[in-house]
């Protein structure tokens, strides 16, 4: 028999938490933040150090009550990848599960990054597996980690292999034909697992409404190309920001600063965090190109010293969606005492989350930048998420009995629900749409 519960990830985009019982065994898959309401609270996109009750109570991390009954058979924690919704909860969380954590080599290093730097007391050991390996659990389950191409490395989808067929959890992918940072997803794996019998899949709804396919990261990398190498910056600060795990698009960026002859520097707690665990697990190796500052009183200083010959730099900044603690939002309010000037660049190669946290700091940090006249560059990016074709491909490809629309609000996962209709399932029959702490028997 198996059963799912929907922890969390299920009415929202964010903390993000599925539990699966096979038989008699649990396994956790994520254990993410909401960073809406985490924002809101610490005003920064790093994990800082709070109680857990307090968080759960303003659902910014997953209420794990949902699974209190299986706790004690809880075998497991699964996370996909080291993206904060995925693995934010698991400082506050793991300790009240007490069960391992197996993961691919550079979100286990993040984990380690996040556990030391706030010197968060987790029991919980912390293995690796790399992509495209199995682990074989007991007689009756194996677990397979399949790579997958997201804006993150080291990503994986999570295949259960049991008696009853195979169920796949399919949170973050997209299918890159094109990744300028590791290889593509391993469709061949997939197909494989399709013709072996997928019983279940539940899967990624964020962008499940928008028509298409989701454009490469070669892609976005030649749009940071045309804003960084193809804008004369001449006598220009040059800073930009992106999402601190987004290593391929760290590497773009150093990659054209380097070309322009800049000094690279990048400032921030997470951009820190993020590289120093890309470093260790073999991914990159920016040590002799970039310095990092981590702190805001060495940021602060460091600053002042770049300040005189501000244009021999390019300033890779914490801060993309406006968080008032962050290292762009310190600057853009004279925090560092680091004056920007007219038509100074300002890149931001992200989107803004749309929530109403991350919409309102985007808007007051835009703002601000106006009125010193820089140059401000939005939405030099594309999306690590599979769109509504992609997420065609992948149910043609596995071919499930039953399929879970995940990591979305409602609208996300009725656009993933009405494709499988499309596609000739039926809603309450082998579509299954879930909310936050429900549970199934499939």
């Amino acid at each position: 028999m198996i059963e799912i519960t929907s922890v969390g990830g299920y009415n929202e985009v964010g903390k993000n938490c599925t539990a699966v019982k096979i038989g008699k065994d649990v396994f956790v898959l994520d254990i993410g933040i909401y960073l809406e309401s985490y924002i809101k609270l610490t005003q920064d996109e790093d994990i800082v150090r709070h109680d857990a009750s307090d968080l759960m109570e303003i659902g910014a991390i997953p209420d794990i009550s949902s699974i209190t009954d299986w706790k004690d058979n809880l075998r497991m924690i699964l996370p996909t990848h080291a993206h904060l919704d995925h693995i934010g909860g698991i400082p506050y969380l793991a300790g009240k599960l007490k069960s391992p954590i197996m993961c691919t080599p550079f979100t286990s290093e993040v984990l380690r990054a996040i556990i030391s730097d706030k010197e968060v007391k987790v029991g919980n050991k912390i293995s690796s597996m790399s992509s495209n390996s199995i682990f074989n659990f007991s007689d009756d389950i194996k677990i397979e980690f399949v790579h997958m191409t997201h804006s993150t490395p080291h990503t994986v989808m999570i295949a259960f292999h049991t008696k009853q067929g195979i169920i796949v959890y399919a949170n973050d992918f997209k299918f890159d034909l094109f990744p300028t940072l590791g290889k593509k997803p391993n469709f061949k794996r997939l197909e494989e697992l399709g013709k072996k019998g997928v019983y279940a899949m539940i899967a990624d709804s964020t962008y499940a409404g928008d028509a298409r396919r989701m454009p490469s990261e070669a892609v976005a990398k030649q749009k940071l190309m045309e804003v960084m190498l193809g804008t004369d910056s001449k006598n220009k600060t040059l800073i930009a920001t992106t999402f601190s795990s987004h290593i391929a698009r760290l590497a773009s960026m150093v990659e054209f600063g380097k070309k322009l002859n800049r000094k690279i520097v990048f400032l921030g707690r997470s951009l820190a965090k993020y590289t120093a665990a890309a470093e260790k697990a073999g991914i990159i190796n920016f040590k002799k190109d970039v310095e990092i500052v981590k702190y805001s009183s060495q940021i602060k200083k460091r600053l002042r010293q770049i300040y005189p010959e501000k244009h021999k730099y390019l300033l890779v900044v914490t801060g993309h969606q406006g968080e008032p603690g962050a290292t762009l939002s310190k600057i853009a309010n004279g925090e560092f005492k680091f004056a920007l000037g007219q038509e100074d660049h300002i890149i931001f190669s992200c989107k803004t989350i749309p929530t109403p946290t991350n919409i309102d700091n985007r808007a007051r940090l835009e703002a601000t930048l106006k009125g010193l006249h820089a140059r401000i560059f939005k939405d030099v990016h594309e999306s690590g998420h599979a769109a509504r074709e992609d997420l065609r491909d992948l149910i043609s490809i596995l071919k499930p009995k039953h399929i879970i629309p995940a990591h979305g609000n409602d609208s996300m996962r009725d656009a993933l629900a009405e494709l499988a209709v499309e596609m000739g399932y039926q809603k309450g029959n082998n579509v299954h749409l879930m909310r936050d702490g429900q549970r199934i028997r499939i």
